[in-house]
């Protein structure tokens, strides 16, 4: 009996205990003291933190209640578990709110400002140093860019000249920018500057891509050259005598007289033709004689007829091949080779034409019509036309006064425009 009463006995203080571990850190027993001791505890951390000046702490049996007000919502609900830290709390009723004094909700504000403004008293004479280094740095960039000795023996035309000169300019000011920052200790800002121009350099790349394809293709073809002023090219379909070449585009004068522009992304990939390259040039024509004629006897003579012609060049020779049986008759390729720069390739090809035909109709071979004529009959006779006249066979003039005069043209308008050109008669050419 007794042993069942001790069990009892102890089972009855063991288990608030076990209440207690089970419902957390609140103890069976209370104290003003212990109450006193949590009350200063949290006024401390109050004061020392501030903006808790209106708050008022009290403690009974550890239960802290907090009343007064604060100059912000966030401040008010930070107390509650600030406060619920503290040893022995077992719970918090936090009743402080938000203040509507309008004077003491901007004290906060004001402070802040302040002490910005006492930031920046203090930050701009290092400020200063640092701009003054900047320009500075900047001033010695541009004045070496303004020399003009190593940029124009270095480069091939004043436009390479003046793109060296904007990257050297480039390259001074970030310099001058990683230096002003290393003095008000911000380098952190530089990669993010660095970030920021690349996000917009890359927008920039997209909304502009034909601009800065044709600047590309501009700077390749200053340094390529693939023609001069005046020489006769054809670009895309398009020929004529090049006037110049700016940083936009490629200006032809056509045989027309009319002006050409071409955009130097569209020339750079595009099939070049430059006539002017080679002074020697081959004309072609073609002839039909009848099937009956001694075809290697008109071969031989159409040949000798062009190679005989005054400006017709030995070397390379005149040639003559029969390129293909035709239903009106055979068909006969002739070729000849002339001096360009002396004689106009069209007026040349003509007049060999003409000296072709004429020989041909001298050795009596028939050159056959290939239209059908219908004649009609009637009874009175028809009176036949009058005899042509005889055709002369001496040679025409077909010197390159035509060339000269576009040539001309083109000079003119050369020394009048006072515009870029990336065409040097001195620099290499492609």
């Amino acid at each position: 009996m007794r042993l069942f009463l001790l069990l009892a006995v102890f089972l009855t203080c063991a288990m608030p205990a076990a209440a207690q571990d089970a419902s957390g850190p609140i103890t069976t027993e209370t104290s003003a003291q212990q109450d006193a001791a949590i009350a200063v505890r949290i006024r401390e951390i109050l004061a020392e933190l501030g903006n808790y000046g209106d708050v008022t702490v009290t403690v009974n049996e550890g239960v802290v209640s907090l009343r007064g007000t604060t100059n912000s919502t966030v401040e008010a609900l930070a107390l509650e578990p600030l406060a619920a830290r503290v040893e022995g709390v077992v719970a918090v009723r936090n009743q402080v709110t938000e203040t509507t004094d309008i004077a003491r909700r901007l004290d906060p504000a004001i402070e802040r400002f302040r002490a910005r403004i006492d930031q920046f008293i203090a930050f701009v004479p290092l400020a200063l140093i640092a701009a003054a280094v900047f320009a500075a740095v900047v001033f010695v960039g541009f004045a070496i860019a303004r020399l003009r000795s190593p940029w124009e023996r270095l480069a091939p035309n004043a436009f390479i000249a003046e793109i060296y000169r904007q990257l050297l300019r480039i390259v001074f000011v970030i310099f001058g920018i990683v230096i002003a920052l290393d003095i008000v200790n911000a380098t952190a800002l530089l990669s993010t500057i660095l970030g920021a121009a690349g996000i917009i350099g890359l927008a920039l790349g997209f909304a502009v891509r034909d601009t800065v394809e044709n600047f590309i293709a501009s700077v390749m073809l200053s340094f390529r050259q693939p023609f001069r002023p005046n020489d006769t090219v054809e670009i895309n379909g398009d020929v004529g005598k090049v006037i110049r070449l700016t940083s936009r585009a490629t200006i032809l004068l056509s045989f027309d007289g009319n002006h050409i522009r071409i955009p130097n992304a569209t020339v750079f990939k595009s099939r070049i033709i430059n006539y002017t390259q080679n002074a020697e040039r081959r004309f072609m024509f073609s002839i039909t004689v009848e099937r009956d004629a001694d075809l290697q006897e008109t071969r031989t003579l159409v040949e000798k007829t062009v190679q005989d012609l005054p400006f017709v060049l030995s070397e390379p020779a005149a040639q003559t091949w029969i390129e293909a049986l035709l239903p009106g008759g055979v068909e006969l390729v002739i070729t000849g080779w002339v001096d360009q720069n002396e004689t106009s390739i069209v007026r040349a090809k003509g007049e060999a034409l003409r000296q072709v035909k004429l020989a041909i109709q001298s050795a009596g071979v028939v050159i056959p019509d290939a239209t059908q004529a219908i004649q009609l009959t009637r009874d009175k006779p028809i009176a036949l036309p009058p005899a042509e006249p005889q055709e002369s066979t001496r040679v025409a003039t077909v010197d390159a006064s035509a060339d000269d005069a576009l040539e001309r043209i083109v000079n003119a308008e050369r020394d009048q425009e006072i515009v870029e050109d990336l065409l040097r008669k001195d620099s290499p050419k492609e």
